[in-house]
């Protein structure tokens, strides 16, 4: 499946539990960049977010509140973040590819699992840069109802590949879906790697 992954892959909530928490929040704000920041090992985490030390090999901060789930992928565990109240998500997952473009390409356009494939499927917005590449869209799920999609391509730190993608219903606003992929993007971490 080459890092590509349907919204509702990890629909059920069975397995979920409350994501992990390192550290109390503080009351600093979230900036609205698309590019990946390093963060800085002492910094505290966004008011309302908890620093997550995910057992998969990263450090990530992911709302307060949000339930983690994890299942295997064809080629690494993927991890979602949920809110239970509104339907937002927050999925992670190592990519096989080579570079973040050529994943988020495949991920779009092939012809056997292709997101583009899918009802009601419109693209927002595309955007990229030297190390990483995001693609914005809104398509219609059969269980969910039209969903909005962030889907955020990059190399981390390490040179790992990553994908963060954050979805939401088409209800809320493009800002509430991507405020929270935002903030874990900001301050992703893979374990053992130097991050600001």
């Amino acid at each position: 499946m080459s890092g590509s992954f349907r919204d509702t892959s990890l629909g059920s909530r069975s397995g979920a539990v409350p994501a992990p928490s390192v550290t109390a929040d503080a009351s600093s704000k979230w900036e609205s960049k698309r590019e990946p920041e390093s963060p800085s090992p002492s910094a505290s985490p966004a008011s309302g977010y908890s620093r997550t030390l995910d057992p998969v090999g990263y450090a990530v901060e992911v709302p307060r509140g949000w339930t983690r789930t994890e299942k295997q992928g064809q080629a690494a565990p993927v991890v979602a973040y949920e809110d239970p109240a509104d339907g937002r998500r927050l999925q992670i997952f190592r990519l096989a590819e080579d570079t973040p473009a050529r994943s988020l390409d495949l991920a779009e356009n092939d012809p056997g699992y292709g997101f583009a494939r899918q009802p009601g499927y419109q693209v927002l917005d595309r955007a990229s840069g030297p190390t990483w590449s995001e693609l914005a869209y809104r398509y219609d799920d059969a269980d969910l109802g039209a969903r909005q999609v962030v889907d955020h391509r990059f190399e981390a730190a390490d040179g790992t590949l990553y994908a963060i993608r954050a979805t939401g219903p088409a209800a809320l606003s493009p800002a509430q879906v991507r405020e929270p992929l935002t903030r874990a993007l900001s301050s992703f971490c893979p374990t053992g790697a130097q991050c600001g």
